[in-house]
């Protein structure tokens, strides 16, 4: 009996420690979740207590199938985000990086590092079955072939077409690239084969293009006003941001990785969403003033900010206009979830968002972010005090766990008082957790600050590749994860000058400068950033799935300044500047000058990467001809003393330079023995003598006018038989009556009509080279315009000039404008520029290329010169150039702008883009003023003040802004209602009556200003008021005969706006007039009114 009884005791012994080391597991019931504390432990006692509040309120509801989160808890919706349930994997792998520092941690660790890789693989799973949108989207990034971001959270399943929802979110794709190299940094295995590398290579190209993708953002509605419209986010762009700084170079198998498992990302793509960023900031979006999806952006997960000034503005922004009692605001006139929000539609009405005003939901997640937030940046102050508002918010489960209420709302019933009385009415919670509702990202981010705050995991824990990085620690060369600025440094550039033929070699030897031709360089080949990209194809294939590679993106100056190993061979590669093959700006050397000088400092400002830039300088024979050989020397001479517009440069050979540079391994290259290897092109030196002569004086030093012009008219040419004109083109030697008769055979016959010389496109194309070697500005413009020449560098600037929030607008002066307002594809561009309704001239497509270039360059170096500026609109500056070359001339007939170099054109652009000139005439600078559509500051809040007091609202030129919906639908301060009022002066077609109704506009609103009793009654019809001012201008000014044209303003615009005879003065008396007429009514709160 004592036998069998210790049989007993020792079963039951081994059955209590079997289950105590299973207890715990994510298998088991809750209620079994009763560990025995070892006595004295309290880390284990504080791992516990929130190990039972992750099991009880976040796994408890994570897929066994797919490892997604619901965003429901309750009921039979098992939609999941890809957002929300990020985070939540995110608090799991927080956790068990806590339970690390832990031995014997009975299975803990495991099963919550797990239940994070189910969560990323179930994603990614959902990712996988949607390659083909993959495909899709980096080819053309439009909403229909976007990955989805919302699926079945058992099945993985699509839920809504991407008509039925705002499926567009880069920040939710580039949170899962973040997340999933943090993870994996900290030794989760989360990629399993070369499919899923070959995949989430394909998805970072998607995320290189966010700052030119205008997406539906964190709250899945994109624009404020829930119309269905997209828009650029700060919030996106800087996510992406970050997770192509954190994925660039890492390797997705950790530490067991190999070179085929690395991620490649383009660092000038990288850049651009750099700068758009910067560009947007402190503003979230076009409608979106601020807004607190910024939060997680600029601070923990993201950190995507390396500006710390601009990083201070824009949570001060935040703070100060969405902050409440509550929680903050996601952004203001959010009527998510307010009372008086119809939920039964997806969109809402013109005008519906006033209805929220100062009902705005408020959301505690978001004090949390700010806890984290102090956390990271040594804080203590800002965590208390966010912790101290959160605390009296927190619910709790009938087990006593926290819990987080999605937002706080104003009931109904107090809708009224609140907003006769903003912050007076208590809120109440959306779910209080005994409900059974719980909002699982709140839950997430708090357990995650609660473990920051009990120093139970480190900022360092959550955060293994370094995105945080205090301004203390920051260094001039960056780790690759790093999210830091370049700081103020002393960079030195290392130059290698090629030249392209032995006997330029020799010749450029006789002034000192020391080159090296392609043979000499060998075996290094020297490549052209195009064969760059070829190479870049074979990135990301992957037949299974349906992938190709790269898309077809030149590479940038920083991309050119690494040296490549492909295939066995080093490979340096010039810049695209060098490239022929361009547009024919690169036929100036002026411009070639210029735009080696912007090179240099681009890559001085924003080289972050170990090693020194290589840019390669290719000479060509072509550049030294004619008078631009002195300012080629010169630049030369400056490379020689080492400093080149202000930029430190080293010039050696390749050989010796290749030692400091910066090397990429392009391994995904490699090939088997059964598969053939891509052919690339190397620049090949020009076979010609060695101690031949350059021909150095080929070309005239300025091709006189005379040249350039035609000796035929083409209007007498239009009605001739082509048998004329072909015998015509036959005899004639002068290249501009060559291009304007193949015009007319372009135009009748077509371009595959057959000249003696070829076909009409190939006659065309022959005389743009000709015209090109000899600088024939005219000539080139002309031929480039017939043949369609389109610059693909006008892409990128126009979507500079829209994240520094311009609008770009293409066509002549005088004609039909096509306006852009997000970004848009070369092709699309390339129909607006040559649509026959926008063209007064054919040489005006090409042209508007050129300054579209120069404006992009300008606006980033100097965007002050900007100022007051919101359409660029550049038909009307072409005017304005014209307009200033008239009065250069004086009495002389002016110079003709097409037959001016592209660099004197761009310097003849930055004359007129100085604002106050001296010794101009007022009628010159209204003229010019109003060409560049230039507003003084405050202007658009002047005009939002007068639409307040003119309930009829405002026309122009036929345009109407009327009061309502403009009122009700935007804010001040919106750049929207910026726009509109853009919109509403569209129709001027004089640029120096625009600028007196721009003065107009001020006079009104300071009339206004001064007197607020008062208010308009009927509609301001502003072109009426001119015309009354104008009317009183000519009693005080015309002679005693009255002889003038009765209907010439030109001396009312020639006078100063200031004074007693001033044009103020007259359009004061003309609106005081107005209330004199009773066109303006007192209003209610008239202190005149007795009864």
């Amino acid at each position: 009996m004592a036998a069998t009884h210790m049989a007993d005791v020792s079963w039951k012994m081994l059955e209590l420690r079997a289950r105590s080391k299973r207890s715990g597991s994510i298998y088991e019931p809750l209620k079994c979740i009763n560990l025995p504390k070892p006595e004295g432990e309290t880390l284990w006692d504080k791992l516990n207590h929130y190990y039972r509040i992750v099991k009880s309120t976040l796994l408890v509801y994570q897929s066994p199938t797919t490892g997604l989160f619901p965003t429901k808890t309750f009921g039979s919706n098992q939609k999941a985000k890809v957002h929300d349930s990020l985070y939540c994997a995110a608090c799991a792998w927080a956790l068990a990086l806590a339970y690390r520092r832990i031995d014997d941690d009975k299975g803990r660790t495991h099963e919550l590092e797990h239940s994070a890789i189910k969560c990323m693989r179930g994603i990614l799973y959902c990712y996988m079955r949607q390659a083909e949108k993959v495909q899709k989207f980096k080819q053309d990034p439009k909403p229909s072939a976007c990955l989805h971001s919302v699926f079945n959270a058992q099945t993985g399943d699509e839920v809504f077409s991407h008509e039925e929802y705002g499926h567009l979110q880069i920040n939710a794709l580039s949170l899962f690239l973040l997340y999933l190299v943090e993870m994996i940094s900290s030794g989760l295995q989360i990629i399993y084969n070369t499919d899923e590398v070959s995949f989430i290579q394909n998805l970072v190209f998607c995320v290189e293009r966010a700052y030119r993708v205008p997406d539906f953002g964190v709250w899945e509605r994109g624009s404020k006003y829930n119309n269905g419209c997209p828009e650029l986010h700060s919030s996106s762009v800087g996510l992406a941001k970050a997770a192509l700084e954190a994925i660039n170079g890492f390797n997705l198998f950790g530490n067991q990785g190999c070179s085929w498992s690395v991620i490649f990302v383009d660092f000038d793509a990288h850049n651009r969403n750099r700068q758009t960023l910067c560009s947007l900031l402190p503003r979230e979006s076009r409608s979106h003033n601020t807004d607190a999806a910024l939060l997680p952006c600029l601070s923990y997960p993201g950190f995507a900010l390396d500006d710390e000034v601009l990083f201070g503005q824009t949570l001060d922004k935040i703070i100060r206009k969405l902050k409440g009692k509550y929680g903050f605001k996601r952004f203001l006139r959010d009527g998510y979830r307010t009372a008086l929000e119809d939920r039964t539609r997806r969109y809402y009405k013109p005008a519906e968002i006033k209805l929220f005003d100062g009902i705005e939901c408020e959301f505690p997640i978001f004090f949390i972010f700010m806890i984290i937030d102090g956390i990271f940046r040594g804080n203590p102050t800002q965590v208390k005090e966010y912790q101290d508002l959160l605390d009296p918010l927190l619910q709790h489960t009938p087990e006593g766990c926290p819990v987080v209420p999605k937002y706080y709302y104003v009931p109904a019933d107090f809708v009224e008082l609140e907003q006769r009385s903003p912050g007076s009415q208590r809120r109440f919670p959306s779910n209080s957790g005994r409900d059974g509702k719980l909002f699982l990202w709140g839950q997430a981010v708090y357990i995650i600050a609660k473990l920051l705050a009990d120093k139970l995991v480190s900022p360092k824990d959550l955060d293994p590749v370094g995105r945080y990085v205090a301004p203390q620690d920051q260094r001039n060369v960056s780790m690759r994860f790093s999210n830091q600025g370049p700081l103020e440094n002393d960079l030195v550039v290392h130059v290698a000058l090629i030249a392209e033929s032995q006997r330029l070699q020799v010749f450029l030897n006789t002034y000192g400068i020391q080159t090296q031709t392609p043979q000499q360089v060998e075996p290094i080949q020297i490549w052209a950033q195009k064969e760059l990209v070829k190479a870049y194809f074979h990135l990301g294939v992957n037949e299974k799935l349906g992938l190709s590679g790269r898309p077809d993106r030149p590479i940038g100056c920083l991309g050119t300044s690494k040296i490549y190993r492909i295939l066995g061979k080093t490979v340096v590669c010039y810049s695209i500047i060098f490239d022929l093959s361009d547009f024919y700006m690169s036929q100036d050397v002026m411009m070639l000058i210029d735009d080696i000088k912007n090179a240099l400092q681009f890559i001085k400002q924003y080289w972050k990467m170990h090693g020194r830039p290589l840019f390669v300088v290719l000479i060509r024979e072509d550049n030294i001809r004619g008078s631009r050989f002195s300012p080629i020397l010169d630049m030369l001479a400056a490379f020689r003393k080492g400093l080149v517009g202000g930029v430190k440069v080293h010039v050696d050979r390749v050989q010796t330079l290749i030692s400091g540079a910066v090397v990429e391994q392009l391994d995904f290259l490699s090939i088997t023995e059964t598969e053939e290897a891509p052919v690339f092109k190397s620049l090949e030196e020009l076979d010609l003598p060695k101690h031949s002569k350059v021909k150095r004086q080929s070309s005239t030093p300025n091709a006189s006018e005379l040249e350039q012009q035609p000796d035929v008219n083409i209007n007498d040419w239009k009605n001739k038989s082509t048998y004329e004109i072909l015998q015509k083109l036959n005899d004639c030697s002068c290249l501009a009556s060559q291009v304007l008769l193949s015009s007319i055979l372009l135009k009748r016959e077509g371009p595959n009509f057959i000249t003696q010389e070829g076909t009409v496109a190939e006659h065309i194309e022959r005389i743009y080279r000709r015209a090109g070697s000899r600088k024939l500005w005219l000539v080139l413009r002309y031929s480039a315009a017939f043949a369609q020449k389109f610059s693909s560098s006008i892409t990128p600037h126009i979507t500079t000039l829209l994240v520094h929030g311009k609008q770009v607008t293409l066509g002549a002066f005088g004609q039909e404008e096509a306006v852009i307002s997000n970004p848009l594809s070369p092709a699309v561009i390339k129909d607006m520029l040559y649509d026959k309704r926008r063209l007064q001239d054919e040489r005006e497509a090409v042209l508007q290329q050129e300054l579209v270039i120069h404006i992009g360059w300008i606006i980033s170096n100097s965007p002050e010169l900007f100022r007051g500026m919101l359409k660029i609109r550049i038909g009307w500056i072409i005017h304005a150039m014209k307009y200033e070359l008239k009065i250069r001339a004086g009495d002389m007939p002016a110079k003709d702008l097409y037959q001016m170099s592209p660099s004197e054109v761009k310097q003849l652009l930055l004359d007129i883009l100085q604002p106050q000139q001296p010794g101009r005439s007022w009628l010159n600078r209204r003229q010019l003023d109003g060409s560049l559509n230039r507003t003084p500051a405050g202007f658009y809040d002047r005009v939002w003040q007068i639409l307040e007091r003119t309930p009829n609202g405002l026309i122009v030129a036929g345009r109407f802004l009327p009061q309502q919906p403009t009122l009700s639908d935007m804010t001040m301060y919106e750049m929207n209602f910026s726009l509109l009022v853009e919109d509403m002066l569209q129709n001027i077609d004089q640029p120096q009556y625009r600028q007196i109704i721009v003065e107009l506009l001020m006079v009104i609103s300071v009339i206004l200003e001064r007197n607020p009793e008062l208010e308009f009654q009927d509609k301001v019809d502003l072109d009426k008021v001119v015309q009354e001012a104008f009317h009183d201008f000519q009693k005080d000014h015309s002679s005693p005969k009255g002889a003038e044209n009765q209907g010439d303003m030109t001396a009312f615009y020639n006078t100063h706006p200031l004074g007693k005879k001033g044009t103020c003065s007259y359009l004061s008396k003309a609106v005081i007039t107005l209330l004199l007429e009773g066109e303006m009514k007192s209003s209610h709160d008239d202190p005149c009114t007795i009864s």
